[in-house]
């Protein structure tokens, strides 16, 4: 599952390029230069910052759906925005910008409700989008037993509630628990028999968890469960949706290789 590196700016694009935005992910605006404060006012998300050739200082923005970037001026009071052109005629350090959208993108998922399922000291972090009554969110689940097991993988489940009248219920029950990793684990395994018991009433701040999960599902463009986002070998994300269908593409998930 190899990607080249346009089809990975083409994935990087489409994840950016979707039609909500959730400004709680964003940098903080008070640390910004004048100029950029001025295109946030304009509708400018501002996600990161990297350093620019010549002095400036670059950074990485949203604005209507699309991805931007910006690149602040030595003196700190002009901003350009647009693409950086090198002496080659191709966009300057292309890598070090497709590594800051990702970056960005990766820390929205660490701040969404997520359930943890393996050790929090491992090596390796992967993010899927989970709704309790799907069953091929449970095959992963069990597919990468060997891996969480081995102290490896840490799965982050961010839960949602879209396949069944009861789903939204489930998710809260798990969220809702004192341990919600030890009721997600009880959940997968009495899966067969309808795992956990859904909640007829969800307290609010669990709903609000629920709501932004959804959002966030939106944002990256996914519509079914599970859809899995991974870090390549390079360190740039990945999307899977659905359960990896081979041995193969399920190591390229695990392991990133």
């Amino acid at each position: 599952m190899n990607l080249t590196q346009t089809s990975k700016r083409i994935l990087l694009s489409s994840l950016l390029a979707l039609p909500l935005s959730l400004h709680a992910f964003a940098e903080p605006a008070k640390s910004w230069p004048a100029p950029i404060k001025a295109l946030e006012k304009q509708g400018y998300e501002i996600l990161g910052s990297f350093k620019a050739p010549d002095g400036m200082t670059g950074y990485t923005a949203m604005l209507l759906t699309r991805p931007q970037t910006i690149y602040l001026t030595p003196g700190g009071d002009k901003a350009i925005v647009g693409t950086m052109i090198d002496a080659n005629g191709d966009n300057w350090n292309q890598q070090l910008l497709d590594k800051q959208f990702s970056t960005a993108l990766w820390q929205q998922l660490e701040h969404s409700a997520w359930v943890a399922d393996g050790d929090s000291k491992a090596p390796r972090v992967i993010y899927a989008f989970t709704d309790p009554n799907c069953p091929y969110c449970s095959k992963f689940w069990n597919d990468a037993r060997p891996w969480v097991k081995a102290g490896k993988v840490q799965i982050r489940h961010i839960l949602v509630g879209i396949i069944k009248a009861d789903s939204t219920g489930k998710a809260a029950a798990i969220l809702a628990d004192a341990n919600p990793s030890a009721a997600l684990n009880r959940h997968e395994l009495q899966h067969a028999s309808g795992g956990v018991k859904p909640l007829s009433k969800i307290p609010q701040p669990i709903q609000d968890k629920l709501s932004i999960n959804q959002k966030l599902m939106e944002r990256f463009g996914a519509f079914a469960t599970p859809t899995i986002l991974y870090r390549d070998a390079s360190g740039t994300m990945q999307r899977m949706q659905g359960a990896p269908s081979s041995a193969a593409k399920l190591k390229e998930v695990m392991e990133g290789k």
